[in-house]
């Protein structure tokens, strides 16, 4: 943990906190959190929450209105000490970096493990369940309220599959049952926010079914949704959420990618693992990172099914590495 954060806070006038781009629910659950935090046990300090547009999904959040667009900023704002979450370095937090940059302190935490520390104070768990389970860790047990505890769980269902990957652990547990004990609707949570999906949703999830490609027997499979596919039904990025998972969960599959084109004409991709490939190297190729079993990273392509194809290369020589047939 930061052993000063809480003298950091006390020393401070202006506070910024932001996350990743295209925010995801340990991102806005990690942020709003600390945004509530500060909020709660130092309102004397003028603290700015920036965020890209956030899922309507986690817009129940107190304090979700206060988002700002860093957009609308002067650029020669001066921050004490800005907070970066959930984000494995500088350019993750996109055009609000400039600020992070010049603020006279700052602080990272994070649980990517391709994060090498990019703040002045940092607290990194690779690997750890979520930025919300640090998070937690760092308030501590007695200044979590119910609305804390509403964000800091929604980001821990989120990168955990409601408990059920790999990086989830007795620890995990433990601070999701705390956070229970705040009196929250837990099961309302994770309905409203995880599995419930919009007709847009599940059309979307339905074109990238119907168009995968399996590879390796089975053991590999890709889909990619390009911006003619989400304009045919109104579509956006958001949307898109909780695909690679399903692709994932596909019976014998070792490997998930998904590719899905930006307005700018660029891919993301994303990737999950169910078994030892280590998909950090094959997302670091395209400067990328993430963890072992879920990593992403953006491309500039005109031929996605291209990199699909040098993706399923990269897989199959591990796959030859850890001896799977």
């Amino acid at each position: 943990m930061i052993d000063n954060f809480n003298e950091l806070l006390s020393n401070s006038k202006v506070v910024g906190i932001s996350g990743h781009i295209r925010p995801d629910g340990d991102c806005v659950g990690s942020c709003m959190a600390m945004y509530n935090y500060v909020v709660t046990y130092y309102p004397q300090i003028e603290v700015h929450v920036y965020l890209d547009p956030i899922p309507n999904i986690f817009k129940f959040f107190k304090n979700a209105d206060k988002i700002e667009d860093i957009h609308t900023v002067s650029a020669d704002k001066k921050f004490d000490l800005f907070i970066a979450l959930d984000c494995s370095d500088g350019a993750r937090l996109g055009d609000v970096f400039p600020f992070f940059e010049k603020a006279t302190h700052t602080v990272c935490i994070d649980h990517h493990m391709t994060n090498g520390g990019f703040a002045e104070f940092s607290y990194i768990i690779p690997d750890d369940s979520s930025t919300c389970e640090l998070v937690y860790n760092q308030f501590g047990k007695d200044k979590i309220t119910k609305d804390i505890a509403e964000c800091l769980y929604t980001g821990i269902i989120h990168d955990t599959g409601v408990f059920q990957y790999s990086c989830t652990t007795e620890s995990t547990m433990d601070a999701a049952g705390f956070l229970m004990t705040k009196g929250i609707d837990y099961s309302k949570i994770c309905t409203d926010t995880y599995y419930a999906k919009t007709m847009i949703q599940n059309r979307m999830l339905g074109k990238a079914l119907l168009n995968c490609k399996t590879y390796e027997d089975g053991k590999i499979i890709a889909a990619v949704i390009t911006a003619e596919d989400m304009a045919e039904y109104g579509a956006q990025s958001k949307h898109l959420e909780g695909i690679v998972q399903q692709l994932r969960d596909t019976t014998g599959v070792e490997v998930a990618v998904f590719l899905y084109e930006l307005e700018d004409g660029d891919y993301k991709g994303s990737t999950r693992a169910t078994g030892d490939v280590d998909l950090t190297v094959i997302t670091g190729t395209y400067g990328g990172g993430g963890h072992k079993k879920a990593a992403g990273f953006s491309v500039s392509t005109k031929e996605p099914w291209k990199i699909i194809e040098e993706i399923v290369d990269m897989v199959k020589k591990q796959f030859n590495e850890l001896g799977i047939n």
